[in-house]
């Protein structure tokens, strides 16, 4: 006869299978990452919810995973983060404690203002001097409207693929938050600022230059600023012809391109127009025109001052012999003696 059956043990659990199965599942890596994504979920609802599911998913991570120490920690902070996303911020210097008490007093216990206070604003950075295109750039990325006009009293139009040609030299602000407006005023790059918005440009002046030397001139117009590739020499009658470069180092300034008292650019070029020494300037033009004409008394293309012979078209100072034979053995002009010059017989010249 058999005895009674052994009552059960009550601090063993009644299906050892289940908690087995239960146990294994929540070690698993899709239990790991569903615990990580309920981590926003529940801070959403509540941060002190998304607190508990945090806690939980850390003890997931690191309990009995065999994953390296590396992932763990990576997989930690992107937890927290996910927390730190969903949870607002607390209030700084009591602000929340403020809003509570403020909500706990009645509306007729409020005092009536007639104009809220201005709201504080990050002062914008001082873009004077800086390229008109920058800072248009990087004042529309702080929300605010920026408007552009010339600060000279030229009143030039700006055009708007040309900001980058600009320079800024004042800088104004009207209005607040979405109405907040700055106003640029900008001349053009390389000029300089007038003392005032819409004042006159303090651009250096042409002084008065004719009868200086060509070196001593372009000294004086370098000195103004200008650069020394954009003072140019011509000559100062239309049939004369100006020597190779250092030769007319010591001809005269005749007239000059700005005159004198005009205002001059940096970026302007700036014209001498120059005579030899012998010829003088032509009175009737001088300083202001370039169409007077020198002597050239047998009309072949050569002032008289630098024509050998100024009664003798074939002879000239490119061809003080004549001008040579052609390639039939001829003269270019009637009456050569076939020595590649032309002797000029019967004429009152020679």
């Amino acid at each position: 006869m058999s005895g009674p059956l052994p009552s059960p043990d009550p601090s063993q659990p009644a299906h050892p299978s289940e908690n087995t199965a239960r146990t294994r599942w929540l070690r698993t890596n899709s239990a790991r990452l569903g615990l990580i994504a309920a981590v926003p979920i529940c801070g959403l609802i509540t941060p002190g919810l998304g607190a508990v599911a945090l806690a939980g998913a850390i003890v997931a991570l690191w309990r009995k995973n065999p994953w390296s120490k590396q992932g763990k920690v990576v997989a930690t902070i992107a937890a927290a983060a996910l927390l730190g996303a969903v949870v607002p911020a607390p209030a700084k210097d009591g602000a929340q404690d403020r809003r509570a008490a403020v909500q706990q007093v009645p509306a007729s216990a409020v005092p009536s203002v007639s104009a809220a206070p201005a709201v504080s604003r990050r002062p914008l950075a001082d873009f004077r001097g800086k390229s008109l295109e920058v800072a248009y750039i990087r004042i529309v990325r702080t929300g605010a409207t920026v408007v552009f006009h010339d600060a000279s009293d030229e009143g030039e139009h700006i055009e708007f693929s040309s900001r980058g040609l600009w320079t800024v030299c004042f800088q104004n602000e009207t209005g607040t938050g979405a109405e907040r407006t700055v106003d640029l005023g900008a001349v053009r790059r390389g000029d300089p600022c007038p003392t005032r918005d819409g004042g006159p440009l303090p651009l250096p002046t042409m002084p008065e230059l004719v009868w200086k030397t060509w070196l001593q001139a372009r000294k004086e117009v370098i000195a103004l600023g200008v650069p020394a590739d954009r003072v140019r020499a011509r000559e100062a009658y239309v049939n004369d012809t100006l020597p190779e470069e250092g030769k007319y180092d010591a001809w005269r300034v005749c007239a000059h391109d700005p005159a004198q008292g005009e205002a001059i650019r940096t970026d302007a070029d700036v014209t001498l127009y120059l005579s030899s020494p012998a010829n003088g300037c032509p009175e009737s033009r001088r300083g202001v025109g370039t169409s007077a004409r020198l002597s050239d008394r047998d009309d072949d293309g050569d002032p008289d001052y630098r024509d050998p012979y100024p009664g003798d078209r074939n002879r000239t100072s490119t061809f003080p012999d004549g001008f040579p034979r052609d390639s039939n053995g001829s003269n270019d002009s009637n009456g050569s003696d076939g020595h590649g010059w032309n002797p000029c017989h019967h004429t009152h010249w020679c």
